[in-house]
């Protein structure tokens, strides 16, 4: 098995996807920010790495919530 199956397949790591430039535009219009705005994640975070995230893409994270059912969570790779 290999290193980025274990991280992602761990019950504890949330759903990590690459955004596409479109679908990242309509979020930043969506809530009024800019990409600078955004949380941060580094492009050397272990699910990061393992999804192959490059430094300017946006991630969507989406975590189980108890009392929301999902939360989405957005996140500029430095």
């Amino acid at each position: 098995m290999l290193d980025s199956d274990i991280i992602l397949g761990h019950s504890l790591v949330p759903k990590h996807e690459i955004m596409s430039d479109a679908a990242v535009e309509r979020v930043l219009k969506q809530y009024k920010v800019t990409k600078e705005q955004l949380p941060k994640i580094k492009a050397e975070d272990p699910v990061a790495k393992a999804i192959g995230a490059k430094k300017g893409q946006v991630l969507k994270i989406t975590r189980n919530s108890i009392t929301a059912g999902k939360a989405i969570y957005y996140r500029v790779v430095v």
